[in-house]
């Protein structure tokens, strides 16, 4: 059984926790998320877990509520902090590292400037465990994986990509790519790696087959290679 943060099992982690709502942005359980937090609510929200057990629950949004509060998709993943720095101009950059994903439950009506709710960890209990293995065909993945980032003029540290274990491959991937919200939390809520595999290589396979111009360009973020954690 993984010791991932210190939890052994689901019952070590805490009922209520704190969420960042950030459309696009995956954590996956073993993953390692980089954010650069500005908004006073979310300094809040940091310095109180820094005074607490550095736990913050990553979540993207469901079509409904208003733009203040944007209702919440059904299942998250919680995060703790194991990198801290403040810079000169009042801003937060922290990593979160994944360690289990939960069911989003009731939220809290309390006076806390950002969102807390009630978090089910109990359907995700396996990914406390690291002991999940994963065998696939390398050869064709990656033989794919290039035609999709040539589709997308995005580069990769292939070193990187030759030397992670398979899981880390593909939840990593998984992260970074720069697929759209829905696709992420497509991601994010399949039952295992194999089925993750299998949604990835579908993703990848879609761009990799449209024609030149042709996928939207809504994100900003493809300006560099994406990152293998």
């Amino acid at each position: 059984m993984s010791t991932a943060g210190g939890y052994r099992k689901v019952g070590d982690l805490p009922r209520i926790i704190p969420v960042f709502p950030l459309d696009g942005a995956l954590l996956l359980p073993g993953g390692l998320l980089p954010l650069q937090i500005f908004e006073p609510r979310y300094l809040n929200m940091v310095d109180d877990a820094m005074a607490g057990d550095h736990l913050i629950g990553m979540v993207q949004t469901a079509p409904g509520g208003d733009r203040a509060r944007p209702r919440l998709a059904r299942v998250g993943c919680v995060g703790r902090i194991t990198s801290y720095a403040e810079t000169g101009d009042g801003k937060y950059l922290i990593a979160l590292s994944g360690l289990c994903r939960f069911a989003a439950g009731e939220e809290l009506a309390d006076a806390a400037p950002y969102r807390r709710l009630h978090a089910d960890f109990a359907p995700f209990a396996a990914d406390l465990d690291d002991d999940e293995a994963l065998e696939f065909e390398r050869a064709p993945f990656i033989a794919l994986l290039e035609r999709y980032l040539a589709s997308r003029g995005l580069g990769i540290e292939w070193e990187a990509v030759g030397a992670a274990p398979a899981a880390a491959l593909i939840n990593s991937l998984s992260m970074a790519l720069p697929f759209q919200a829905v696709e992420k939390q497509a991601l994010l809520e399949a039952p295992g790696l194999e089925e993750r595999r299998t949604i990835l290589t579908a993703l990848m396979a879609i761009d990799a087959a449209a024609p030149p111009g042709g996928q939207d360009d809504d994100d900003d973020d493809d300006d560099g290679p994406p990152v293998l954690q």
